[in-house]
């Protein structure tokens, strides 16, 4: 069983920063690309982020400039650095891999359980 284990959301003021980590466990035999999403209250879940097996990065219009996706020197761990912070950018943030596991021939995808980030004065 593969479980996605995210860290590192808070409470943080205007145009402050906050990092996000989130670390995979399990029979994990390759992880391919790695995502980051969030969820506002009321609203429909939002890709926010992606890094691939060749450390290529997009990102949402939203985001663009202030957020960073990056792969730790640990293959199973991803970081979110999160710059100049907004109060939209208000939301459950969730981390999200495409994951082989050992004796399985393709990937599937996982979910972390979600970490929430308030940007509030």
């Amino acid at each position: 069983q593969v479980q996605l284990v995210e860290s590192g959301g808070g409470l943080v003021q205007p145009g402050g920063s906050l990092r996000l980590s989130c670390a995979a466990s399990g029979s994990i035999n390759n992880i391919n690309t790695w995502g980051w999403y969030r969820q506002a209250p009321g609203k429909e879940r939002e890709w926010v982020a992606v890094i691939t097996t060749t450390s290529s990065t997009n990102y949402a219009d939203s985001v663009k400039g202030r957020f960073t996706i990056s792969r730790g020197n640990a293959r199973n761990t991803v970081y979110l650095q999160m710059n100049s912070l907004q109060p939209e950018d208000t939301a459950v943030y969730y981390c999200n891999a495409d994951v082989r596991t050992w004796g399985a021939s393709v990937y599937r995808n996982y979910w972390g359980q979600g970490t929430q980030v308030t940007v509030s004065s």
